[in-house]
């Protein structure tokens, strides 16, 4: 029967009002906290205001997945109930379905702590900072892209540090795990929310053992003097020769928030803020244009006694390698630059960047000719006869990466790009390694400590294997080698403490209500010589 004009309003009321009462008959607290979001089908998080203190906001859908771990308290995750045929529910993980456990919440803004700084100790050596080998593990969720493949997949394809011979020892000996449970079978399949860990025997690059300089300290701000060849914060193979670690360990100076970035092999005037509401109000200053930055840099050849500005457009090549060159797609920036001095072979030059692109400095001073002396990117062979002067570079971006990397590797020097062979894209098959064809009870090649004898240690991978819930390491922390560690296998050759400098030097940092400068590095000197 069709509902006439008049009746169709009323009828539709009454409809959307059974409908209302159905939908928050079983919804607990009050409409205002748990108001249906109809366009997403989920519920809307609740205003900050709403929220236990120190609640962080996670996104609703994590919050409906059968988690029980709550602000301020942790519990044993509840699995959550799946509909069965019949009508009745049962417990995902029963009748052989692998159980994924929800994600577990993060505390925002919480930085490195004590138990991170204990991992390992430093010791000097050679004019350099080293950091003994030491375990850490490897955590993250599942990326999309990895659900309904396999781990067998997953490290052949996207871990390539280490050959897949590695992946099926390290399985063997326990070092890998799916939400905390060793796995042995890399042909497991992936789940969403799956928690993956790989305890791994680190090591780490050495940097100079310059020390890092107090500048300045009070209530809001940190300034220090970086040296050259060590990172701001732990990125790629570095955790411990870091700023940020340094600070943390020598100084007692933690939960720092970075102002800015300053290339690992740039020294200078670097700026930490001690509480997040300070930082975000030098960020806000820094989106203004409100901080003036001075550099200083010595430069091939007789650089122009006049000023010299460079506004050339600058495009990333490789995000990996750090690798940029003027182009006309690139973003747009500027640069200013006055010579300071000349020795005949070599100019100190002062730049001043009024835009902050990645490699800003050492790219126009590539582009005008005058590359940084010893700029281990943009002053190298790979780039052509030219050396990418006035842009001309007769090579496409993949060649010149292929280049650049190939270059490094022939001077063994891959760590000055922050790279090692497994970063690399796959060359010729090497033949396979013995060492992964043994039964892994074999005795590891002898080592020498820093303030030790040369000594052979015997691990049995049957006795080392972890249980759940141990840390990484507590049973290998005492071993002088690991069997599954290349690294231990290998023996480098140290780089010189000269080698790891670049004449990049940030001189001053300034802003409303501050100036902060360091003084000239020996190298920025009028009388200074090459070596």
């Amino acid at each position: 029967m069709w509902l006439g004009a008049s009746a169709f309003p009323s009828s539709l009321a009454t409809i959307c009002r059974a409908l209302r009462r159905f939908v928050f008959a079983g919804l607990p607290g009050s409409f205002r906290g748990c108001r249906l979001m109809m366009a997403s089908g989920g519920y809307e998080v609740p205003d900050r205001k709403d929220r236990a203190p120190g609640c962080p906001v996670e996104p609703p859908e994590q919050e409906l997945k059968g988690g029980a771990e709550h602000c301020g308290e942790q519990q044993a995750p509840v699995p959550a109930l799946a509909p069965t045929s019949g009508g009745r529910k049962k417990r995902r993980g029963q009748g052989g379905e692998r159980f994924v456990p929800p994600p577990k919440k993060r505390r925002a803004g919480v930085s490195f702590s004590d138990q991170h700084f204990a991992e390992t100790s430093y010791y000097f050596e050679g004019g350099l900072r080293k950091v003994r080998p030491y375990y850490f593990d490897f955590q993250t969720y599942c990326k999309g892209r990895w659900v309904g493949r396999s781990l067998l997949h997953v490290y052949s394809t996207e871990f390539r540090a280490h050959p897949l011979s590695y992946y099926e020892a390290a399985a063997k000996a326990g070092r890998l795990r799916l939400n905390e449970q060793p796995v042995r079978n890399l042909d497991v399949i992936l789940k969403d929310n799956d928690f993956l860990r790989n305890t791994v025997h680190r090591h780490e690059p050495p940097v100079t053992s310059e020390p890092i300089r107090l500048l300045a300290e009070d209530d809001e701000v940190v300034v220090v003097d970086k040296p050259s060849s060590m990172p701001v914060h732990p990125c790629g193979r570095f955790r411990h020769n870091t700023v940020i670690f340094v600070l943390g360990k020598e100084h007692q100076l933690k939960e720092l928030h970075p102002l800015h970035r300053l290339d690992r092999l740039t020294s200078g005037v670097l700026m930490f803020a001690k509480t997040a509401a300070v930082s975000e109000r030098i960020h806000e200053q820094v989106r203004d244009r409100q901080l003036e930055k001075e550099y200083v840099c010595r430069v091939e050849g007789e650089f122009p006694a006049e000023k010299v500005t460079c506004k050339e457009p600058i495009l990333v090549v490789s995000y990996k390698v750090g690798l940029c060159r003027v182009d006309p797609q690139g973003k747009p920036c500027e640069t200013v630059f006055q010579r300071l001095s000349y020795n005949g072979h070599s100019s100190v030059v002062h730049c001043r960047p009024l835009t902050g692109r990645t490699h800003q400095i050492r790219v126009h001073l590539q582009f005008l000719g005058y590359p940084i002396v010893n700029d281990p990117i943009y002053n190298t062979a790979a780039w052509g006869p030219a050396r990418g002067r006035g842009g001309h570079i007769p090579k496409t971006d993949d060649q010149l990466l292929q280049d650049l990397l190939e270059e490094h590797r022939a001077k063994q020097s891959l760590t000055v790009l922050d790279l090692f062979e497994g970063d690399l894209p796959p060359g010729p098959k090497a033949p396979a390694d013995p060492f992964f064809k043994q039964d892994l009870k074999e005795p590891t090649t002898t080592i020498k400590g820093p303030e030790e004898p040369n000594q052979t240690t015997f691990l049995d991978l049957d006795t080392t294997k972890l249980t759940p819930g141990e840390a990484a390491g507590s049973r290998l922390r005492d071993k002088k080698m690991d069997p599954l560690c290349e690294e231990c296998r290998l023996v480098r050759q140290d780089p010189l403490p000269q080698e790891l400098v670049m004449y990049l030097h940030a001189l001053r940092y300034k802003g409303p209500g501050f100036e902060y400068s360091s003084p000239m590095p020996a190298w920025a000197q009028d009388d200074w010589k090459e070596d």
